[in-house]
């Protein structure tokens, strides 16, 4: 991996950014969000005394911070991510249209964004506290694990489909409910492209259940977003799946067409 970081900075025109870049993914991936020196070293590929300095521009300018011999990630991406979020007019738009929903203000809704075979949650409104074992902002997770990354890969062509999920690939698992190979998500999206939304049951998270739905496109190159709300499954009902999935469509037509 070092080699791959040190080979790609090298051919980019500012490779310091590179490198930068490339610590903050490293922090980011990190099983504890710490790392010493010498891993940042050795994941660089580069000398112990060009990552230091690198290490302390970076701490200047608080994107990272040093926790004694670790370093970890800066306040000053907090900062950062939610002046991004508050750019986005999707993101404003969610939270006005979850606080006035009948239905959906009683929930915990998200807004995610498709990252090759990840989402990336960009915004979660928490209108039930009873639900809180799910991704918060900021978080990944593989697509084929939610509602609202199955609801945005059922947009797809089915030859990009097949590139990224061969039948018999893989699929990551996190309980008894996760859909195991390729063959079986394409099952699921021919279902999901039928009836307009995607559902998760149990899927990465024992006793709860989600319901996604995709966001119509700006144009060819419109960022590809989806919406989903999590219940519990004690409680939830097919007369709720069914509210829930209109006030869902209600909102996706909305941040698909703010002005209609």
């Amino acid at each position: 991996m070092a080699k791959s970081h040190d080979a790609r900075s090298n051919a980019t025109p500012a490779p310091a950014v590179t490198r930068a870049a490339a610590v903050l993914d490293a922090l980011a991936e990190s099983m504890t969000g710490r790392l010493t020196l010498s891993d940042l070293a050795r994941e660089l590929g580069i000398p112990k005394s060009s990552t230091s300095n690198l290490l302390q521009a970076l701490e200047d300018a608080e994107l990272i911070t040093r926790l004694g011999s670790d370093y970890a990630l800066g306040v000053k991406l907090v900062e950062l991510g939610a002046a991004y979020l508050s750019r986005r007019d999707e993101v404003r738009e969610f939270y006005r249209f979850c606080e006035q929903a009948p239905l959906l203000k009683g929930e915990t809704v998200r807004i995610a964004m498709l990252d090759g075979d990840n989402v990336i949650y960009l915004a979660r409104y928490e209108g039930h506290p009873a639900v809180r074992l799910t991704s918060n902002i900021g978080d990944k997770m593989p697509v084929t694990l939610c509602a609202v990354g199955k609801a945005l890969v059922a947009k797809l062509h089915d030859h990009d489909l097949a590139e990224l999920f061969p039948d018999d690939a893989a699929l990551p698992v996190m309980t008894p409910m996760s859909l195991r190979t390729g063959r079986q998500l394409k099952a699921e999206i021919a279902q999901i492209r039928a009836q307009g939304y995607a559902f998760e049951d149990e899927e990465s998270t024992l006793g709860v259940v989600s319901l996604g739905v995709a966001v119509p496109t700006h144009g060819s190159h419109g960022p590809s977003l989806a919406v989903s709300v999590t219940a519990l499954k004690a409680t939830f009902s097919e007369g709720q799946r069914e509210a829930m999935v209109r006030e869902l469509q209600d909102l996706t037509k909305m941040l698909g067409n703010p002005m209609g």
